[in-house]
């Protein structure tokens, strides 16, 4: 059965051009896009028929382009890319924005005592373990171990740096001490992220070479792509944790929230909502998905494999990771 469309469109790979930043932001503004998560099971289970027939050469009458890359993206943010498995709805990246910004504005609320630091940095490993593991790779799966070494470690960290930031910042202005959840949160991501990809760091991830095929495996390229990760995560997480200070800072001078204390938790939730709006895609599209190196920093045995069988290559790819 033939459509309206052409069969030869790879929907393996993103729409829009990801050798630009402008390419991958729009790309990952549509997987980050928090509407999805609000789709009925119904709609989730037609965009997988329509992907799934695609790829089999079978277009339903009256589909458009448009509605392929909808389908396609509808599909993407709920079915894992190398299992097939529909995903967690709270670990699913449309899930970021909603989750993040609730658990990081509380973060910020609730910092001054020690119970409120323990309890949210704890609220927000757990969701960190449950999205890394819902977006697991399927090439090098996470196994229970590392994902509650990563777990427990990222956690005791989180909170020992909040802990600690706290009792340093007793005495300074009040405004500074609304800073300690942001440098807990990158503390945290420098640990969590490379303990929880230290299977690729010991193995190596694969290269290819610019046509995707298979080279090997390089521990470096896996150093690079974390690097990259961490980087993306820490200014991910930057906008909504140092902007909203600043304005909470002045608001609680003002009439309206000695009035209202209780409308400060609400008001902070939906600064950082907004400002994660934008800044999850736009640190997501830092670095390109597909990333590459120069041949020359790779492992000395994998630099002779490749001067052996491809002597012309001279960078080789990478998938980075989110």
């Amino acid at each position: 059965m033939s459509g309206e469309i052409a069969l030869n469109i790879n929907i393996k790979e993103p729409r829009w051009d990801q050798g630009t930043f402008i390419g991958r932001a729009k790309h990952f503004f549509t997987v980050t896009d928090p509407r999805n998560i609000l789709l009925p099971n119904d709609q989730l289970e037609r965009a997988h028929k329509i992907v799934h027939d695609y790829r089999q050469g079978i277009v339903e009458p009256g589909l458009t382009e448009d509605e392929l890359w909808r389908a396609k993206y509808v599909y993407d943010s709920a079915f894992h890319p190398d299992t097939g498995e529909k995903m967690i709805l709270i670990g699913r990246m449309s899930a970021q924005v909603p989750m993040n910004m609730t658990i990081t504005g509380c973060m910020m609320t609730f910092y001054r005592t020690t119970p409120a630091v323990i309890f949210w940095q704890w609220i927000n490993q757990s969701f960190n373990a449950i999205v890394n593991y819902t977006n697991r790779s399927g090439d090098a799966p996470i196994t229970v171990n590392q994902l509650g070494t990563a777990y427990i470690s990222a956690t005791t960290g989180a909170v020992a740096t909040a802990l600690g930031l706290n009792a340093l910042t007793k005495h300074v202005s009040p405004l500074i001490g609304r800073f300690v959840p942001f440098a807990a949160v990158a503390a945290a991501n420098c640990i969590n992220i490379p303990l929880m990809r230290q299977r690729e760091l010991k193995y190596g991830i694969p290269v290819t070479d610019e046509n995707g095929n298979r080279i090997g495996e390089s521990a470096n390229a896996a150093k690079q792509a974390i690097t990259q990760v961490v980087i993306s995560r820490v200014l991910m997480a930057a906008p909504g944790m140092a902007i909203p200070p600043f304005i909470m800072n002045a608001l609680e001078k003002k009439a309206f929230l000695k009035r209202f204390p209780w409308m400060s938790a609400p008001i902070q939730v939906g600064l950082v909502g907004f400002c994660l709006v934008f800044a999850t895609p736009l640190c997501c599209a830092l670095f390109p998905q597909k990333s590459s190196m120069s041949v020359t920093s790779l492992e000395p045995e994998l630099q002779a494999l490749i001067k052996e069988s491809n002597p012309g290559l001279e960078r080789v790819y990478f998938n980075k990771g989110l």
